[in-house]
């Protein structure tokens, strides 16, 4: 996992890693979009990490109306992706949902960095929420969707996709060492 400015990063993929700003610390459940100041650093890390393109959003997409809209698309995209993620298929009226965020934003594209790159045509509100419909999606249309996994540590709520159907952590950096290290101890201490 690659954690950027507090943010994990384990999907490469907008919509995941938005579901992802969901996380367990402590036993309790953090949101870590609960402010438009941490909505523009959210966006400006998926900016520097290649999430998204820098001239992809227009201006203002960091106000209370975006972050709202972002949060209720966030909550979506989770119950959708759980139910993927135990196997069961998305419920009815899932992709059009995500077609319609698309509409009221349409994309022009331009070629950035030897990349085409979608530019949503639209309000603020609905240019990031377009960006990260178009992103789930595209998961959706390509399969990837499939191999949408949950972390097998019960106390972290971070998905993320297992294309070798091998992994079992959201990171080995975080939940794979923590198993690891509790594993270690009770066996220490049993051997006592």
């Amino acid at each position: 996992m690659v954690e950027h400015e507090g943010f994990p990063l384990v999907t490469g993929h907008l919509s995941l890693d938005l579901v992802n700003t969901e996380v367990v610390r402590r036993g309790n459940r953090h949101n870590l979009l609960a402010t438009s100041d941490d909505l523009a650093r959210w966006i400006a890390v998926m900016q520097q990490a290649g999430g998204m393109a820098g001239e992809s959003l227009p201006e203002g997409c960091s106000t209370p109306d975006v972050l709202h809209s972002l949060l209720a698309l966030r909550e979506v995209l989770r119950r959708q992706f759980e139910r993927i993620a135990e196997g069961n298929e998305p419920a009815d009226g899932w992709k059009e949902d995500l077609e319609t965020r698309i509409a009221r934003a349409p994309f022009a594209y331009k070629v950035m960095n030897n990349a085409l790159v979608p530019v949503p045509m639209g309000a603020p509100p609905d240019a990031l929420a377009s960006l990260v419909s178009w992103d789930a999606l595209r998961l959706l249309a390509s399969g990837e969707l499939l191999t949408l996994r949950r972390c097998a540590n019960p106390d972290c709520v971070l998905l993320f996709l297992d294309a070798s159907g091998r992994r079992k952590w959201c990171s080995m950096k975080i939940c794979g060492n923590r198993m690891k290290v509790a594993r270690h101890q009770s066996r220490k201490s049993g051997r006592k």
